[in-house]
């Protein structure tokens, strides 16, 4: 089996390669990427919205990425069941597009954070997590990445099992509501994340494999 899949490129993102890279080192995916002004995605079985700043972050993150033709289609390609995940500014996309309930907002502190955290994987019966260990390293890196939702959409979250990634190890670095780093809507095929698995793929560059584990789940999925 082998996974067709595209990474969008917005003014601004900096993962982009970074995601390519690490899904043209696993075998069973063939990559493309896809400029933010196209209108179609072709054939594809998941798409990624990569981290960066995409437009500069003007207004707030992702708010004027969403209005990219390729959002549009995206959103279709995601009602028809297709795979999307969406890393950090993707995640931050993601729900300006409203593909996904909530909202991050500036890190409490105020700070931009960059470093490996630990977290903890509570829903290993996603596309995404089926091969994703309890217990994880992966880095985070950004400045408005504190998930935010009111009670009632944590406690639909909750209920559901729609919450599928924790900071954990007693860690909150952005002060996320109930440490939440990573969710998937209620059909289980768009997830977003705030932690970068693609920047885990690889230990020669001194990270962990981690991240891996997103992409060879999927693989199983499909």
């Amino acid at each position: 089996m082998t996974i067709e899949a595209g990474v969008i490129v917005f003014p601004g993102s900096n993962c982009d390669r970074d995601c390519v890279r690490a899904l043209k080192g696993m075998e069973g995916y063939r990559v493309r990427e896809i400029w933010h002004r196209e209108t179609e995605l072709g054939g594809l079985d998941l798409v990624v919205l990569p981290g960066g700043f995409s437009y500069g972050d003007y207004l707030r993150p992702g708010a004027i990425a969403r209005f990219s033709p390729i959002v549009r289609e995206v959103t279709r390609f995601a009602e028809r069941g297709g795979y999307v995940l969406g890393i950090c500014n993707g995640f931050q996309i993601l729900l300006e597009a409203g593909l996904l309930p909530g909202a991050l907002i500036r890190n409490a502190g105020l700070r931009f954070i960059c470093e490996p955290v630990p977290l903890e994987c509570t829903n290993t019966n996603t596309p995404f997590t089926k091969k994703v260990p309890r217990n994880l390293t992966l880095p985070i890196a950004h400045g408005q990445g504190r998930y935010f939702i009111d009670e009632t959409g944590r406690s639909k979250l909750e209920a559901e099992g729609r919450i599928v990634l924790r900071y954990a190890g007693g860690t909150n670095p952005n002060g996320s509501t109930n440490r939440i780093a990573g969710i998937v809507n209620e059909k289980g095929n768009v997830l977003g994340m705030m932690p970068h698995p693609e920047r885990a793929c690889e230990i020669l560059i001194g990270s962990s494999e981690d991240g891996r584990s997103f992409f060879e789940s999927l693989l199983q999925a499909a």
